[in-house]
Protein backbone atom coordinates (compact mmCIF):
# COMPACT_ATOMS: atom_id res chain seq x y z
CA UNK A 1 0.00 0.00 0.00
CA UNK A 2 2.14 3.16 -1.36
CA UNK A 3 -0.88 6.13 -1.52
CA UNK A 4 -4.47 6.46 -0.28
CA UNK A 5 -7.08 8.91 -0.35
CA UNK A 6 -9.59 10.28 2.16
CA UNK A 7 -13.09 12.01 1.07
CA UNK A 8 -15.67 13.60 2.68
CA UNK A 9 -18.94 13.47 1.82
CA UNK A 10 -22.70 14.77 2.47
CA UNK A 11 -23.63 17.12 5.26
CA UNK A 12 -20.28 18.10 7.73
CA UNK A 13 -20.24 16.36 11.11
CA UNK A 14 -18.19 16.85 14.15
CA UNK A 15 -15.40 14.53 14.24
CA UNK A 16 -14.58 14.33 10.76
CA UNK A 17 -11.23 16.20 11.07
CA UNK A 18 -10.46 13.58 13.51
CA UNK A 19 -10.74 11.00 11.52
CA UNK A 20 -8.72 12.03 9.00
CA UNK A 21 -6.11 12.70 11.03
CA UNK A 22 -6.09 9.15 12.53
CA UNK A 23 -6.11 7.99 8.90
CA UNK A 24 -2.94 10.09 8.09
CA UNK A 25 -1.10 9.27 11.16
CA UNK A 26 -1.74 5.38 10.79
CA UNK A 27 -0.69 5.52 7.30
CA UNK A 28 2.27 7.21 7.81
CA UNK A 29 3.34 5.97 10.80
CA UNK A 30 2.55 2.29 10.07
CA UNK A 31 2.42 2.02 6.47
CA UNK A 32 5.23 4.37 5.20
CA UNK A 33 2.42 5.25 3.22
CA UNK A 34 1.45 8.64 1.36
CA UNK A 35 -2.07 10.36 2.03
CA UNK A 36 -4.22 12.22 -0.51
CA UNK A 37 -7.32 14.39 0.49
CA UNK A 38 -10.09 14.96 -1.98
CA UNK A 39 -11.65 18.22 -1.71
CA UNK A 40 -15.17 18.62 -1.55
CA UNK A 41 -16.35 15.07 -1.89
CA UNK A 42 -16.50 13.12 -4.71
CA UNK A 43 -16.14 16.45 -6.35
CA UNK A 44 -12.78 16.64 -6.22
CA UNK A 45 -11.83 14.31 -8.56
CA UNK A 46 -13.67 16.91 -11.33
CA UNK A 47 -11.81 19.86 -9.91
CA UNK A 48 -8.19 21.36 -10.85
CA UNK A 49 -7.23 21.73 -7.48
CA UNK A 50 -9.56 19.22 -5.99
CA UNK A 51 -6.85 17.10 -4.47
CA UNK A 52 -4.40 18.15 -2.05
CA UNK A 53 -1.66 15.90 0.10
CA UNK A 54 -1.98 15.04 3.58
CA UNK A 55 1.02 14.53 5.63
CA UNK A 56 1.68 15.58 9.74
CA UNK A 57 1.78 19.11 9.04
CA UNK A 58 -1.49 19.23 7.62
CA UNK A 59 -3.32 17.42 10.14
CA UNK A 60 -1.69 18.98 13.09
CA UNK A 61 -4.20 20.43 15.72
CA UNK A 62 -7.29 19.94 14.22
CA UNK A 63 -8.50 17.34 16.29
CA UNK A 64 -11.02 19.64 18.40
CA UNK A 65 -11.71 21.29 15.19
CA UNK A 66 -15.41 20.65 13.99
CA UNK A 67 -16.07 20.95 10.06
CA UNK A 68 -14.23 19.50 7.45
CA UNK A 69 -10.10 20.37 6.16
CA UNK A 70 -11.15 18.79 3.21
CA UNK A 71 -14.92 20.16 2.78
CA UNK A 72 -18.11 18.70 1.45
CA UNK A 73 -20.70 18.56 -0.53
CA UNK A 74 -23.96 16.98 0.18
CA UNK A 75 -25.23 17.58 -3.50
CA UNK A 76 -21.63 15.93 -5.09
CA UNK A 77 -23.84 12.19 -6.38
CA UNK A 78 -21.43 11.50 -9.52
CA UNK A 79 -24.29 9.68 -10.74
CA UNK A 80 -26.50 12.77 -10.63
CA UNK A 81 -24.50 15.81 -11.20
CA UNK A 82 -26.41 18.83 -12.35
CA UNK A 83 -24.34 20.85 -15.31
CA UNK A 84 -25.48 23.45 -17.89
CA UNK A 85 -25.21 22.57 -21.44
CA UNK A 86 -26.36 25.30 -24.50
CA UNK A 87 -27.80 27.01 -21.46
CA UNK A 88 -29.73 23.80 -20.09
CA UNK A 89 -29.49 22.61 -16.55
CA UNK A 90 -28.79 18.90 -17.08
CA UNK A 91 -27.94 16.01 -15.19
CA UNK A 92 -25.45 13.39 -16.37
CA UNK A 93 -23.32 10.38 -14.76
CA UNK A 94 -19.82 11.52 -14.21
CA UNK A 95 -19.22 8.28 -12.48
CA UNK A 96 -16.55 6.52 -14.91
CA UNK A 97 -14.31 10.45 -14.79
CA UNK A 98 -14.46 9.50 -10.94
CA UNK A 99 -13.08 6.13 -11.50
CA UNK A 100 -10.62 7.63 -14.06
CA UNK A 101 -9.45 10.00 -11.63
CA UNK A 102 -8.58 7.53 -9.31
CA UNK A 103 -6.63 4.91 -11.63
CA UNK A 104 -4.72 8.45 -12.31
CA UNK A 105 -3.84 9.15 -8.79
CA UNK A 106 -2.38 5.61 -8.63
CA UNK A 107 -4.32 4.97 -5.56
CA UNK A 108 -4.66 1.97 -3.56
CA UNK A 109 -7.37 2.82 -1.34
CA UNK A 110 -9.50 5.15 -1.10
CA UNK A 111 -11.36 6.08 2.41
CA UNK A 112 -14.97 7.67 2.26
CA UNK A 113 -16.68 9.71 5.23
CA UNK A 114 -19.69 9.66 5.01
CA UNK A 115 -23.61 8.94 5.76
CA UNK A 116 -26.06 6.66 3.67
CA UNK A 117 -25.99 8.69 0.61
CA UNK A 118 -22.39 9.00 0.50
CA UNK A 119 -21.51 5.24 1.28
CA UNK A 120 -24.51 3.98 -1.24
CA UNK A 121 -22.37 5.94 -3.73
CA UNK A 122 -19.57 4.70 -2.76
CA UNK A 123 -20.68 0.46 -2.85
CA UNK A 124 -21.58 1.41 -6.33
CA UNK A 125 -18.12 2.58 -7.42
CA UNK A 126 -16.61 -0.61 -5.90
CA UNK A 127 -18.61 -2.48 -8.48
CA UNK A 128 -16.83 -0.39 -10.47
CA UNK A 129 -13.32 -1.85 -9.12
CA UNK A 130 -12.46 1.67 -7.04
CA UNK A 131 -10.80 -0.03 -3.53
CA UNK A 132 -13.27 2.02 -1.12
CA UNK A 133 -13.34 1.85 2.64
CA UNK A 134 -16.70 3.67 3.93
CA UNK A 135 -16.51 5.36 7.77
CA UNK A 136 -19.95 5.98 9.02
CA UNK A 137 -20.48 9.58 9.60
CA UNK A 138 -23.73 11.35 10.33
CA UNK A 139 -24.65 13.29 13.36
CA UNK A 140 -28.34 11.10 12.70
CA UNK A 141 -26.94 8.05 13.67
CA UNK A 142 -29.16 5.86 11.30
CA UNK A 143 -26.65 4.12 9.14
CA UNK A 144 -26.99 0.34 10.01
CA UNK A 145 -24.43 -2.13 10.67
CA UNK A 146 -23.00 0.07 13.57
CA UNK A 147 -23.94 0.73 17.11
CA UNK A 148 -23.05 4.57 16.91
CA UNK A 149 -21.68 6.90 13.89
CA UNK A 150 -19.18 9.52 15.30
CA UNK A 151 -20.95 13.29 15.26
CA UNK A 152 -24.03 11.50 17.04
CA UNK A 153 -22.62 12.30 20.81
CA UNK A 154 -21.50 16.09 19.93
CA UNK A 155 -25.29 16.70 18.65
CA UNK A 156 -26.88 15.13 21.58
CA UNK A 157 -24.98 17.12 23.89
CA UNK A 158 -25.69 20.85 22.12
CA UNK A 159 -29.78 19.34 21.70
CA UNK A 160 -29.64 18.53 25.60
CA UNK A 161 -28.33 21.80 26.41
CA UNK A 162 -30.56 23.45 23.73
CA UNK A 163 -33.58 21.86 26.25
CA UNK A 164 -32.05 22.97 29.68
CA UNK A 165 -31.64 26.45 28.30
CA UNK A 166 -35.36 26.55 27.17
CA UNK A 167 -36.55 25.44 30.57
CA UNK A 168 -36.02 28.35 32.33
CA UNK A 169 -37.75 30.76 30.01
CA UNK A 170 -40.48 28.28 29.39
CA UNK A 171 -40.90 28.37 33.28
CA UNK A 172 -40.54 32.10 33.98
CA UNK A 173 -42.89 32.95 30.73
CA UNK A 174 -45.52 30.06 31.52
CA UNK A 175 -45.06 28.90 28.10
CA UNK A 176 -45.02 25.49 25.64
CA UNK A 177 -41.44 25.84 24.15
CA UNK A 178 -41.11 24.16 20.72
CA UNK A 179 -37.60 23.04 19.96
CA UNK A 180 -37.23 21.25 16.36
CA UNK A 181 -34.54 19.01 15.72
CA UNK A 182 -32.66 17.09 13.27
CA UNK A 183 -32.30 13.31 12.68
CA UNK A 184 -34.48 13.50 9.05
CA UNK A 185 -36.56 10.04 9.35
CA UNK A 186 -34.79 9.07 12.60
CA UNK A 187 -35.96 10.04 15.76
CA UNK A 188 -32.21 9.28 17.86
CA UNK A 189 -31.29 12.85 18.91
CA UNK A 190 -34.70 14.22 19.98
CA UNK A 191 -35.72 10.85 21.78
CA UNK A 192 -31.97 10.93 23.49
CA UNK A 193 -32.30 14.85 24.12
CA UNK A 194 -35.59 15.00 25.11
CA UNK A 195 -35.35 12.49 27.93
CA UNK A 196 -31.64 14.10 29.03
CA UNK A 197 -33.29 17.53 28.50
CA UNK A 198 -36.65 16.31 30.35
CA UNK A 199 -39.04 16.75 27.68
CA UNK A 200 -42.72 16.92 28.87
CA UNK A 201 -43.38 16.11 24.49
CA UNK A 202 -41.30 13.80 22.64
CA UNK A 203 -42.09 13.57 18.35
CA UNK A 204 -39.85 11.28 16.57
CA UNK A 205 -40.99 9.94 13.24
CA UNK A 206 -40.83 6.16 14.08
CA UNK A 207 -44.32 7.47 16.42
CA UNK A 208 -47.02 9.35 14.72
CA UNK A 209 -48.54 11.43 16.90
CA UNK A 210 -52.25 12.92 17.42
CA UNK A 211 -52.60 16.91 18.09
CA UNK A 212 -55.56 16.27 20.82
CA UNK A 213 -52.49 13.90 22.51
CA UNK A 214 -50.29 16.48 22.88
CA UNK A 215 -52.86 18.94 24.18
CA UNK A 216 -54.28 16.63 26.54
CA UNK A 217 -50.51 16.27 28.09
CA UNK A 218 -49.99 20.27 28.52
CA UNK A 219 -53.59 20.44 30.15
CA UNK A 220 -52.32 18.03 32.72
CA UNK A 221 -49.43 19.90 33.11
CA UNK A 222 -51.59 22.54 33.48
CA UNK A 223 -54.02 21.29 35.86
CA UNK A 224 -51.51 20.36 38.09
CA UNK A 225 -49.73 23.76 38.52
CA UNK A 226 -47.45 22.85 35.74
CA UNK A 227 -48.02 25.99 33.53
CA UNK A 228 -45.19 25.15 31.06
CA UNK A 229 -44.34 22.39 28.58
CA UNK A 230 -41.02 21.21 26.89
CA UNK A 231 -41.55 19.78 23.42
CA UNK A 232 -38.99 17.87 21.65
CA UNK A 233 -39.95 17.76 17.83
CA UNK A 234 -37.91 15.73 15.25
CA UNK A 235 -38.10 17.61 11.67
CA UNK A 236 -39.35 14.24 10.56
CA UNK A 237 -42.12 13.85 13.20
CA UNK A 238 -45.74 13.46 11.63
CA UNK A 239 -49.31 13.33 12.39
CA UNK A 240 -51.22 10.15 12.28
CA UNK A 241 -53.08 10.15 8.61
CA UNK A 242 -50.58 13.38 7.97
CA UNK A 243 -46.99 13.73 6.33
CA UNK A 244 -43.44 14.96 7.22
CA UNK A 245 -43.52 18.46 6.49
CA UNK A 246 -40.91 20.05 3.76
CA UNK A 247 -39.33 23.65 3.30
CA UNK A 248 -37.88 22.79 0.21
CA UNK A 249 -38.66 19.49 -2.05
CA UNK A 250 -36.50 17.45 -3.72
CA UNK A 251 -35.35 16.00 -7.34
CA UNK A 252 -32.74 13.96 -8.69
CA UNK A 253 -29.86 15.32 -6.98
CA UNK A 254 -31.08 17.55 -4.36
CA UNK A 255 -32.49 15.74 -0.96
CA UNK A 256 -35.94 17.09 0.20
CA UNK A 257 -35.22 19.16 3.27
CA UNK A 258 -37.39 18.67 6.38
CA UNK A 259 -38.55 21.74 8.29
CA UNK A 260 -41.27 23.33 9.61
CA UNK A 261 -42.97 20.52 11.72
CA UNK A 262 -42.56 22.62 14.94
CA UNK A 263 -43.61 25.49 13.73
CA UNK A 264 -46.63 23.36 13.40
CA UNK A 265 -46.95 21.80 16.31
CA UNK A 266 -46.89 25.64 17.98
CA UNK A 267 -49.38 27.16 16.30
CA UNK A 268 -51.85 24.29 17.15
CA UNK A 269 -50.56 24.88 20.59
CA UNK A 270 -51.01 28.68 20.36
CA UNK A 271 -54.90 27.66 19.02
CA UNK A 272 -55.62 25.93 21.75
CA UNK A 273 -55.56 29.22 23.77
CA UNK A 274 -51.13 28.32 25.41
CA UNK A 275 -48.74 30.80 24.78
CA UNK A 276 -45.89 29.00 22.89
CA UNK A 277 -42.92 29.68 20.76
CA UNK A 278 -40.50 27.47 18.58
CA UNK A 279 -36.67 27.38 18.22
CA UNK A 280 -35.74 25.43 15.26
CA UNK A 281 -32.18 24.49 16.56
CA UNK A 282 -30.79 23.82 12.90
CA UNK A 283 -26.84 23.36 11.96
CA UNK A 284 -26.18 24.04 15.69
CA UNK A 285 -26.06 20.56 16.07
CA UNK A 286 -23.05 20.14 13.54
CA UNK A 287 -21.41 22.77 14.39
CA UNK A 288 -18.27 23.68 17.19
CA UNK A 289 -16.26 21.55 18.84
CA UNK A 290 -16.50 17.59 18.81
CA UNK A 291 -17.39 15.73 22.11
CA UNK A 292 -14.37 13.47 23.45
CA UNK A 293 -16.23 10.83 22.42
CA UNK A 294 -16.89 11.75 19.03
CA UNK A 295 -12.83 12.11 18.95
CA UNK A 296 -12.59 8.95 20.54
CA UNK A 297 -14.64 6.89 18.15
CA UNK A 298 -13.37 8.62 15.52
CA UNK A 299 -9.50 8.37 16.17
CA UNK A 300 -10.93 4.50 15.95
CA UNK A 301 -12.52 4.32 12.97
CA UNK A 302 -9.52 6.38 11.15
CA UNK A 303 -6.70 4.07 12.41
CA UNK A 304 -9.04 0.91 11.70
CA UNK A 305 -10.03 2.11 8.09
CA UNK A 306 -6.44 2.08 7.01
CA UNK A 307 -5.67 -1.12 8.42
CA UNK A 308 -8.86 -2.84 6.66
CA UNK A 309 -7.45 -0.74 3.50
CA UNK A 310 -3.97 -2.50 4.28
CA UNK A 311 -5.82 -5.98 4.53
CA UNK A 312 -7.02 -5.19 1.04
CA UNK A 313 -11.05 -5.55 3.22
CA UNK A 314 -12.93 -2.96 0.16
CA UNK A 315 -15.99 -2.47 -0.52
CA UNK A 316 -16.66 -2.82 3.31
CA UNK A 317 -17.29 -0.54 5.96
CA UNK A 318 -15.63 -0.20 9.67
CA UNK A 319 -18.03 -0.07 12.61
CA UNK A 320 -18.77 -0.31 15.97
CA UNK A 321 -20.35 -3.50 17.80
CA UNK A 322 -20.08 -4.66 21.22
CA UNK A 323 -17.81 -1.89 22.20
CA UNK A 324 -15.55 -2.94 19.46
CA UNK A 325 -14.22 -1.95 16.18
CA UNK A 326 -15.18 -4.26 13.12
CA UNK A 327 -15.99 -3.95 10.03
CA UNK A 328 -18.91 -5.74 7.62
CA UNK A 329 -19.70 -5.16 3.49
CA UNK A 330 -21.47 -1.45 2.46
CA UNK A 331 -23.82 -3.60 0.50
CA UNK A 332 -24.54 -4.51 4.48
CA UNK A 333 -24.58 -1.58 6.18
CA UNK A 334 -26.65 0.47 3.75
CA UNK A 335 -29.26 -1.96 3.15
CA UNK A 336 -31.54 -0.58 5.84
CA UNK A 337 -31.32 2.20 7.63
CA UNK A 338 -31.20 2.15 11.31
CA UNK A 339 -34.38 3.63 13.05
CA UNK A 340 -35.67 4.02 16.64
CA UNK A 341 -37.37 0.98 18.08
CA UNK A 342 -40.42 1.83 19.20
CA UNK A 343 -41.26 -1.41 21.27
CA UNK A 344 -37.64 -0.91 22.59
CA UNK A 345 -35.74 -0.02 26.35
CA UNK A 346 -35.24 3.68 25.38
CA UNK A 347 -39.13 4.59 24.65
CA UNK A 348 -40.04 2.18 27.55
CA UNK A 349 -38.69 4.20 29.66
CA UNK A 350 -39.33 7.64 28.37
CA UNK A 351 -42.77 6.45 28.70
CA UNK A 352 -42.39 4.95 32.23
CA UNK A 353 -41.13 8.51 33.39
CA UNK A 354 -43.97 10.03 32.04
CA UNK A 355 -42.99 11.95 28.83
CA UNK A 356 -45.57 11.62 25.86
CA UNK A 357 -45.34 10.59 22.05
CA UNK A 358 -48.23 12.27 21.45
CA UNK A 359 -49.70 8.34 20.00
CA UNK A 360 -51.65 7.78 23.30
Amino acid sequence: MKRIGILTGGGDAPGLNAVIRAAVKTAINEYGCEVLGIRNGYDGFLEEDGIIPLGREEVRGILPRGGTILGAANRGNPYARKVIRDGVEVTIDVSDEIVKGIEKQKMDALLVLGGDGTLHIAHELAKKGVPIIGVPKTIDNDIGGTEITFGFDTALNIATEALDRLHTTAESHHRAMVIELMGRDAGFITLNAGVSGGADVILIPEIPFKFENIMKTIHERAEKGRKFSILAVSEGAKPQGGGQVYSRKGDEVYVPRLGGIGQVVAEYIEAQGYESRVTVLGHLQRGGTPTAFDRWLATRYGAAAVRLAARNGFDRMVALQCGEITDLPLKEATAVPKRVNVNGDSVITARNIGISFGDE
